[in-house]
């Protein structure tokens, strides 16, 4: 199937889970996270969730990363051009909702991404080669091409990725793993 269909069939499959689905599918992921090798991790990025898509909540993830020490790194979008930029996330950061819902420090340190030893990544759906739907305006895609070859691009999604996405192409950048319910 083509990114679109997927899309859309995937927005929906994650809307329809149940909230025991969601909390079974979270506990998991957030275990097999909790179980990486992050000793040589300074600095992880994480998304904030979008609670109105039933993404997945990642405030457990950021306190356990906080816990063992590694500096939160979360994204604000530039819609004038598409991109990302990225700041600390410290316990007193304010954050407020864009135009799409997703919540955004706004007096924060900003983090270059060469500084950025691990991201993990939301999608909708993947692939068995590790390539992602997002939401389609490639925001991802255009920040994880930033990053140095040493970071570690970690999706996280509530489905076993599909065989083949049909119409990945050169502009879209592959995980370097998934991390789903098992």
């Amino acid at each position: 199937m083509k990114k679109e269909e997927l899309r859309e069939i995937y927005k929906q499959k994650r809307i329809d889970l149940t909230e025991h689905e969601v909390a079974s599918f979270q506990e998991n992921i957030y275990q097999q996270i909790y179980n990486l090798d992050t000793s040589s991790v300074k600095n992880v990025h994480l998304f904030l969730s979008m609670r109105k898509f039933n993404e997945i909540d990642t405030q457990p993830i950021i306190n356990f990363f906080r816990k063992k020490h590694i500096k939160i790194v979360v994204s604000r979008c530039n819609f004038k051009d598409d991109t990302l930029s990225h700041f600390y996330l410290e316990e007193d950061t304010v954050l407020e909702l864009n135009k799409f819902g997703v919540p955004e420090p706004i007096n924060a340190v900003e983090v270059d991404e060469k500084e950025l030893d691990l991201i993990f990544v939301p999608l909708l759906i993947s692939d068995e080669l590790n390539y992602r739907v997002g939401y389609g305006k490639g925001y991802y895609d255009r920040f994880l091409s930033k990053c140095t070859d040493q970071a570690q691009f970690i999706g996280v999604n509530f489905f076993k990725p599909i065989y083949q996405i049909e119409d990945s192409n050169e502009f879209d950048i592959p995980l370097h793993q998934v991390i789903y319910p098992k």
